[in-house]
């Protein structure tokens, strides 16, 4: 993990880590809110796909790289390949948010569209590998991404002391599976990951002792939308993540709504998803020190007034 974060030094932001009284006083701990929506390309993907690319063979990078995502690992992938001057092509579903693909490329990617609710992502992703050539760098279930996303609880931890607690979002795991890794590193740290509820195909992996497959899921979370966690991250997960839970689009919504007018901050659904959990009293958090990752704020603002306009 140290020597992902090496690498990542100069490259990605050290994110700030916000605090606030009155979250504190209704959730009776102390929250501490690691704000990767402020990380260059809008979320800590960036982390994964740049500590991916730069382990590459130089040789081989030149070829390439290709990935499946519905946009936060697009972007970061393609500004980890523009960096390293090498091409980027994007496997990216035909509903994902307008600004996620417009910024993949911006980044200068080549977007290949797919219907995420009617055809396999990866399918489509080996499929243009073949056509088009290049390495293929999946969104989670990839050891270099791994190690880049949990450089999230490395800077988190290093900057504001030993937690109780860590809250992760969870979509295919990799976030997770990095940050568990660094946090249980630590100490005696509480790992709990947060899914949609209409998409707990992480939780019913874990319980059921198997990677569970559902159909897509539902949720205005769309960096949540994955059917399944991969075979690296279920086995780093059931080694080190201690709990999942799950919380609704309502709770995300509201969650979404107080960040912005308590903090001024402008989160996605996903990015929302941890401390939803949090708020909705499905974390045993009182009197405790509590990491809450805040994962990307890569949101159109009429996707984000759509949103809140039902909230509560």
């Amino acid at each position: 993990m140290r020597a992902a974060a090496a690498r990542l030094s100069g490259v990605v932001r050290a994110t700030p880590v916000l605090t606030s009284r009155t979250l504190d006083e209704r959730v009776g701990g102390s929250v501490f809110l690691k704000a990767e929506c402020f990380q260059r390309t809008g979320s800590f993907k960036l982390r994964g796909a740049f500590h991916a690319v730069a382990s590459l063979r130089p040789e081989i990078r030149a070829g390439g790289v290709i990935a499946f995502s519905s946009g936060n690992h697009a972007q970061g992938l393609a500004r980890a390949a523009q960096l390293h001057g090498v091409g980027a092509t994007i496997v990216m579903p035909t509903d994902a948010p307008a600004v996620k693909r417009a910024a993949a490329e911006g980044y200068g990617a080549v977007i290949v569209d797919y219907d995420r609710y009617t055809e396999d992502r990866e399918e489509v992703g080996r499929r243009v590998l073949a056509e088009r050539g290049g390495t293929l760098i999946p969104p989670f279930d990839h050891a270099d991404v791994i190690a880049g996303q949990g450089t999230v609880a490395l800077e988190l931890i290093e900057e504001v002391g030993p937690l109780d607690v860590l809250v992760v979002c969870v979509g295919g795991g990799g976030l997770i599976s990095g940050c568990a890794t660094a946090a249980k590193a630590t100490g005696d740290v509480t790992v709990i990951g947060v899914e949609p509820s209409t998409g707990d195909d992480a939780r019913r992996s874990l319980e059921e002792g198997r990677i569970v497959t559902i159909d897509t899921p539902e949720t205005i979370a769309d960096g949540q939308q994955t059917t399944s966690i991969g075979a690296l991250t279920f086995a780093v997960m059931r080694e080190r993540v201690d709990e999942i839970v799950v919380v609704t689009d309502e709770e995300i919504r509201t969650t979404m709504r107080f960040l912005f007018e308590r903090l001024n901050v402008v989160v996605e659904p996903s990015g929302a998803s941890a401390l939803a959990a949090v708020m909705a009293g499905r974390v045993d958090v009182a009197g405790r020190r509590i990491g809450v990752t805040l994962s990307g704020g890569n949101v159109g603002l009429d996707q984000f007034f759509e949103i809140l306009g039902g909230a509560p």
